[in-house]
């Protein structure tokens, strides 16, 4: 497979959990606000870290599903971005679908364009840096929203959340070909 189908078939995957999630919870995340979606995220970056330095883990859950859950995460927080309101009303399965769809194409030609400059150099990475790269990037975000999301010469909010989810696809790449621990 080429890095656009690779990168199709990781997202294939977490958007189905994604909507059966919300299959079952509804939009629930709809009460999240910025620093709660990070830290949501930071969580999962955290344990992955945690299990890269101590080598052996006592929850269930792989790495996988934390790289997956960070993608979705990220594009949770995206959509928060744009609808700016806590509602909690229930927004149709089909609605989340083609805001997450949306989402991801954005970041997908994010990635395209990253990819033809930089010559897919993520390939060669370590999963640690991509963990680590997750972990900067949300550090960013909590320091844009004290200085309430506000950049003098830096990419937002909404910059970092897509470069997080195009970490969490490469490392997920990386980990179906073998080259990474899962």
């Amino acid at each position: 497979m080429n890095t656009k189908e690779q990168y199709g078939a990781v997202i294939m995957t977490c958007e189905e959990i994604f909507l059966k999630k919300t299959i079952d919870y509804g939009t629930s995340w709809r009460v999240y606000r910025t620093i709660s979606v990070v830290d949501q995220i930071y969580i999962k970056a955290k344990r992955i870290r945690t299990i890269q330095e101590k080598g052996v883990q006592r929850i269930g859950d792989d790495i996988v599903s934390e790289f997956k859950g960070m993608l979705n995460y990220a594009i949770i927080g995206l959509i928060q971005l744009d609808k700016q309101t806590d509602e909690t009303e229930l927004m149709p399965v089909d609605e989340v679908a083609a805001l997450y769809e949306e989402k991801v194409a954005i970041a997908k030609k994010l990635m395209e364009d990253k990819n033809h400059d930089y010559g897919e150099a993520w390939r060669d990475m370590s999963q640690e840096s991509f963990t680590d790269l997750i972990l900067a990037k949300l550090l960013r975000i909590k320091q844009i929203i004290k200085n309430d999301g506000e950049t003098i010469m830096s990419e937002g909010i909404d910059a970092n959340y897509f470069d997080i989810m195009n970490y969490a696809v490469f490392a997920l790449i990386l980990i179906g070909e073998g080259k990474h621990p899962n």
